[in-house]
């Protein structure tokens, strides 16, 4: 029963990883791998797809292994955490400007916390 419901999640999970790719607020890496961990429990097949892809595989082995992102994530992270407070900023209306501040700061600082890898 709960495998079709892991599938659609991991296939929600995919679809905000290709919103992250065009959005700097969302992490792209982050939802590819809870789709694979989705899949994990629901479409092994799916699972191995996203293990053996050239770009995200290594990332979704390494934080398995050991919670690691690579230096490489965490400043591609933290640059889009600043555009995204830029936009914040200049766009949305008080005090709603200062969300994207709040995110970079709470998840940002969490993103910097995790061992390299």
């Amino acid at each position: 029963m709960r495998r079709p419901l892991y599938l659609i999640a991991g296939f929600v999970s995919l679809g905000l990883a290709v919103i992250g790719a065009i959005l700097p607020v969302m992490p792209t890496t982050g939802f590819v791998i809870l789709a694979a961990w989705c899949f994990a429990r629901s479409s092994p097949k799916l699972e191995q797809k996203l293990l053996d892809h050239p770009t995200f595989g290594p990332h979704i082995l390494r934080w398995r292994e050991r919670g690691a992102i690579s230096r490489k994530g965490k400043v591609a992270t933290s640059w889009a955490f600043a555009l995204s407070i830029v936009i914040g900023l200049i766009f949305a209306p008080w005090p709603w400007s200062l969300a994207p501040v709040a995110a970079a700061a709470i998840v940002g600082g969490w993103i910097w916390t995790r061992p390299e890898g």
